[in-house]
């Protein structure tokens, strides 16, 4: 199973924000398994990083924040091709477009996220963490 982690999702753990973040590292723990493959969007690490560095004022444990998660997720591809699929989809918030185009373009199984609503528009399942959890 191919996942597309959301940004939130990727958030609660590096941020260990409450009371999120129990559910958020579980998900990611699940790339530990050989039959699953977690991604996020190239889009999203350069958000992540902006927040993350934001909050902790600090770029060198930043950087090494990204550098782990790495080692965990891989990261999909954002390129003119899921931008013009985004830019077709007509969703209220691009954002959430791209993601849904990179893991089309991407052929991802699955996004998980908090914010399920906001991928009303989506041609693939969309789980919050715990919807995840329960189903594997």
């Amino acid at each position: 199973m191919n996942l597309l982690i959301d940004t939130n999702v990727i958030l609660d753990v590096l941020l260990n924000r409450e009371p999120f973040s129990r559910e958020a590292y579980e998900v990611l723990r699940l790339a530990q398994r050989e039959d699953i493959q977690e991604y996020v969007s190239a889009s999203a690490i350069t958000d992540i990083y902006y927040i993350i560095n934001r909050n902790l004022k600090d770029k060198e444990q930043t950087r090494k924040l990204l550098q782990n998660l790495l080692t965990i997720v891989s990261v999909a591809a954002v390129t003119e091709s899921e931008i013009r699929t985004a830019l077709e989809g007509e969703w209220p918030d691009f954002e959430d477009s791209v993601q849904h185009a990179v893991a089309l373009h991407a052929g991802i199984n699955r996004i998980v996220t908090r914010n399920e609503k906001d991928y009303g528009k989506a041609r693939i399942p969309v789980l919050s963490p715990a919807m995840l959890l329960r189903q594997i």
